[in-house]
């Protein structure tokens, strides 16, 4: 029998001179550098965390192409060098550097099928976000507009074959009013951004904002380690029916995350890790808990979505949701269809309002051990769509930078279908998908 070496779930990618017919990226790369290389010159006064005084520099976390330190000594946890102290907030960082490497750039904007730009709006974000003065805050994405919209690649399709990539979620550039007590910049509703996509963590109800992956700690740099890790939590064994990883948020009002915490301290079947005292900036951590689990919580966080399911997911551990925001309706291009067939659904009123007693840990205990093996093996199946592989190599297969730029190829040729249809482009394109985060009737 053949060695595998390919990973599980994925195929090959074509690229070869003629696959890259229709799949032409042009990248801004005269786009001033105030826009992104200024960023990581001066990465001393950006904050490395979710609040302006989390953490006081981002400079540690930009080494190795923006995947951060690579993890020295995992005691045992880890399978191989690959793996690293990644901040998900340099996605837009991450994404540039493997886009430079992509098998089908072009120097020639006329041939090109997309046009990216290389904005980091995430680090110009960690700066400004925070300023009470809105024109400071609004600042960049105004001249970052202007500036596109000077551009001769912005007259092919009025932008709508743009796109640019977020460290951050959608929402801290959905301000709606101009009050400096209002959360975020206005990026998102200028009109020339409108006629863009942008691909960040975490998306909204607008059609224009995708969400794609967070990173993960494991930037694997040959198919060969995704094969070998894939196998090593396949057979991993899991003493522990669920797990939680996280902090209460008693300041975010409906968060159940301390009735799950509850729920965990009281089972003998859980285990819970505090995220308090940088327990979780190590991703051994995580990594070593969640490897020892079946089942992984994953209630919304600060936001609707967490990087901890993809944490989840890279373990082997099935991952349990509360609303369907946290992935079903966020990872359409990676996640499959029907949720069942990876993980498991939980409402959230089921849990706020204690329906029933240790609601959480009798439904894990009801599913079938044939059903937990099935879940498992899609989980570990998807989780070469979820790593994004080292920048500075190729794997054969895609990971999740290839399945975001196959997204982005396909939205973009079906807004050229419209046009030579000679119907209006803008329709549908930024609209508002009002029932997107909207539960299911009914739960299977």
């Amino acid at each position: 029998m053949s060695k595998q070496v390919r990973p599980i779930g994925v195929t090959k990618i074509n690229d070869t001179e003629d696959s890259c017919s229709d799949r032409y990226i042009y990248i801004h790369e005269d786009l001033p550098s105030k826009f992104n290389s200024d960023f990581l010159i001066n990465c001393k006064s950006i904050s490395a965390g979710i609040s302006s005084s989390s953490t006081p520099s981002m400079c540690p976390d930009i080494v190795n192409l923006g995947l951060g330190p690579k993890i020295e000594y995992s005691d045992g946890v880890l399978a191989n060098e690959s793996w690293f102290i990644t901040n998900p907030y340099l996605l837009e960082v991450i994404f540039h550097n493997k886009m430079k490497k992509y098998e089908c750039l072009t120097s020639n904007s006329t041939l090109a099928s997309a046009i990216y730009v290389p904005f980091y709006t995430g680090m110009d974000a960690s700066v400004h976000l925070w300023d009470s003065n809105l024109t400071v805050r609004d600042s960049s994405a105004k001249n970052l507009v202007k500036w596109l919209s000077g551009q001769p690649e912005w007259k092919k399709m009025w932008g709508r074959d743009h796109f640019f990539v977020s460290g951050r979620t959608s929402w801290d550039f959905r301000r709606v009013r101009d009050n400096s007590s209002e959360w975020g910049s206005k990026l998102r509703f200028l009109p020339e951004s409108m006629n863009m996509t942008m691909l960040s963590m975490e998306g909204s109800l607008w059609k224009n904002d995708i969400a794609i992956p967070y990173p993960t700690s494991f930037h694997p740099a040959k198919d060969s380690e995704v094969v070998q890790w894939q196998n090593r939590v396949r057979q991993q064994e899991r003493p522990n029916l669920f797990a939680f990883v996280g902090a209460p948020r008693p300041h975010l009002q409906g968060s159940i995350r301390g009735k799950i915490i509850d729920h965990c301290q009281a089972s003998t079947t859980c285990k819970f890790l505090h995220c308090g005292e940088n327990n979780c900036h190590n991703p051994v951590n995580i990594m070593r808990v969640f490897q020892s689990s079946v089942y992984c919580l994953q209630p919304r966080g600060d936001s609707d979505t967490r990087r901890s399911a993809f944490d989840a997911i890279l373990a082997g551990c099935i991952p349990v949701f509360f609303h369907p925001a946290t992935a079903f309706s966020q990872y359409l291009w990676y996640l499959p269809k029907n949720h069942t067939k990876y993980s498991v659904f939980i409402p959230v009123r089921d849990v706020k309002d204690l329906k029933e007693e240790g609601i959480i840990e009798k439904v894990l205990q009801g599913i079938s051990k044939d059903r937990e093996l099935a879940m498992r093996e899609e989980v570990i199946r998807t989780i070469p769509k979820l790593v994004y592989a080292d920048p500075g190599s190729r794997l054969d297969t895609p990971d999740a930078f290839h399945i975001a730029v196959q997204g982005i190829l396909e939205r973009i040729e079906n807004v050229r279908k419209v046009i030579r249809e000679g119907r209006d482009p803008s329709i549908g394109f930024a609209e508002v998908d009002g029932t997107k985060f909207t539960f299911p009737d009914t739960v299977d």
